[in-house]
């Protein structure tokens, strides 16, 4: 599911090379790809072998447990990370390329912004590969013996949970339509996204539809409902919500590692890169549009949606190197509250403090500035204050993580400054900026970004030093009702749904149990 740069070529070679008994060791492959991909020499490649091996071996990975496929697309992506130094990104003449297309009749040219083009940057790191299945103990996770004890104990609680749920047509929340961001009518492909995002909590578990009754139903049922009347991969025929169901269903497919869904993970992965919005659409790179996604191209794009986009190609091990997501990387940046990467009028005028906001489209959005009273496009500020936009939780981290996604370096000042923004809004009681609203999504993205980060300890603005996996597990096991599910109060954005809210939860402490070193 690799495309493009060293990751690209390392695929071909795996899916030629491995997939049978007789195939080559893993020290063998490692060394070959290495001297096969890239014009490196024996000597080079014989330390590359040793750094993916090593990844590997911090990893406690059963490779007798693994099927060949994954064990193919992980090696592929443990080389690749080795070989990061040497791997340039996309050619900045083809992400930023003029429009090939007319306008789209869809963008009201006269509400988009254009600014300079951004730094594209000049090396990219490859981002560890996705990791879909949590630790067999405590030892291979740095967190305490009783977080991981208490982790595991609330998931199997939440999919027992899940399990009584289901409907008898394998999905979640299949009676009930939902709508996306200002969209007039709802969907009831709604059901099909969190079906996905249970069957991937199911999955990380080790319920896979090979092993588990829920799960398979889960996934039969995704399959059928991605397929238009033609055959062919169309997420949500009758609304809006294209991008959030496709992306769900790549990330719960991907969690599955079935390879006969390569097939439908491919498609689906080249609808959503043909539904960002770029130069096919008319979109010039100097646009506010420009590498974003949103619901299935209804209407402007937005992080939220963007970050879902990637959250799917990452966890499909797509390069970060993939046109794609460098695409995606100009919408991130104009999206955060950077001045000196994103110079723009509301940025200058505001906080600057590092965070990132829904979206920078037709002049930018927040609903952070919304719940502050500014209005959600900053038309309400003081007079004579002016118009600037808010950052907030939910959206920082899922900028800070995307950011890492795309292959930026952590000492890249976007990057910095985003972490910077979390470390002073350190904080599991809320989702900063919003309080109450989109907690569950919130901690969902948080889990995922400090996972991305590398940091087993944050250390706030104030100077105090937090266990990420340990607050974060005793914050949701207090959370937890007696069924075993979640859901929120504030029930914005779906989340007064116990079902949605569920998988979230166990995907956020799924992250946080995910084997990140050696077992003695």
């Amino acid at each position: 599911m690799m495309r493009g740069g060293a990751n690209g070529v390392l695929i071909s070679i795996i899916e030629r090379e491995v997939g049978s008994p007789s195939g080559p060791t893993v020290t063998d492959f490692v060394t070959r790809s290495a001297v096969s991909a890239l014009p490196v020499s024996p000597s080079t490649a014989a330390d590359i072998q040793r750094d993916a091996l090593k990844r590997i071996d911090r990893s406690r990975i059963n490779l007798d447990e693994i099927a060949p496929y994954t064990l193919c697309m992980l090696i592929a992506s443990l080389t690749a990370v080795a070989l990061a130094i040497m791997i340039h990104p996309v050619d900045d003449a083809q992400v930023l390329a003029p429009p090939t297309a007319p306008l789209d009749s869809r963008i009201a040219k006269e509400k988009v912004t254009e600014q300079d083009l951004p730094q594209m940057p000049t090396a990219i790191v490859q981002p560890l590969p996705a990791v879909h299945r949590i630790a067999p103990s405590a030892a291979a996770v740095p967190c305490s013996e009783k977080t991981y004890a208490d982790a595991r104990l609330a998931i199997d609680l939440a999919l027992t949970r899940l399990r009584a749920t289901q409907d008898v047509s394998g999905g979640w929340m299949v009676k009930k339509a939902a709508a996306g961001t200002d969209q007039q009518q709802p969907s009831m492909a709604a059901s099909t996204a969190v079906s996905a995002i249970a069957l991937k909590a199911f999955a990380q578990a080790g319920a896979t539809p090979s092993s588990d009754a829920a799960a398979a139903k889960a996934a039969t049922l995704i399959r059928q409902r991605v397929r238009g009347g033609d055959g062919f991969f169309n997420p949500d025929p009758n609304g809006g919500l294209g991008n959030y169901v496709a992306s769900a269903v790549v990330s719960g497919l991907a969690a599955v590692d079935d390879a006969s869904d390569r097939p439908l993970i491919e498609e689906a992965i080249n609808w959503l890169t043909k539904t960002q919005w770029d130069q096919s659409e008319g979109v010039s790179a100097r646009m506010d549009w420009f590498g974003g996604s949103g619901y299935g191209k209804w209407g402007r794009p937005d992080l939220s949606n963007t970050q879902m986009m990637l959250d799917a190609l990452h966890d499909a091990q797509v390069s970060a190197d993939d046109p794609a997501v460098q695409r995606a990387l100009v919408f991130l940046t104009r999206t955060q509250n950077l001045p000196a990467t994103n110079a723009v009028p509301w940025v200058e005028a505001g906080s600057k403090d590092g965070g990132f906001v829904y979206t920078p489209a037709n002049g930018g959005e927040s609903f952070a500035s919304d719940a502050a009273g500014e209005g959600r496009y900053g038309e309400k500020m003081p007079a004579g204050q002016p118009r600037s936009l808010r950052s907030y939780g939910s959206m920082t981290y899922a900028g800070f993580k995307s950011l890492l996604y795309a292959g930026l370096t952590k000492d890249d000042p976007r990057v910095q400054a985003a972490f910077n923004w979390i470390r002073r809004h350190w904080t599991f009681n809320e989702n900063p900026g919003l309080g109450q609203q989109g907690y569950f999504y919130f901690i969902h993205a948080m889990s995922r970004a400090l996972l991305a980060s590398g940091q087993d300890q944050v250390i706030d603005g104030k100077g105090t030093s937090h266990a990420w996996r340990d607050e974060l597990v005793a914050t949701l096991i207090a959370r937890q009702r007696s069924d075993g599910s979640w859901v929120n109060e504030a029930s914005r954005w779906e989340e007064g749904d116990a079902d949605l809210c569920t998988a979230y939860c166990v995907l956020a402490l799924e992250e946080a149990i995910k084997s990140t070193k050696a077992a003695p």
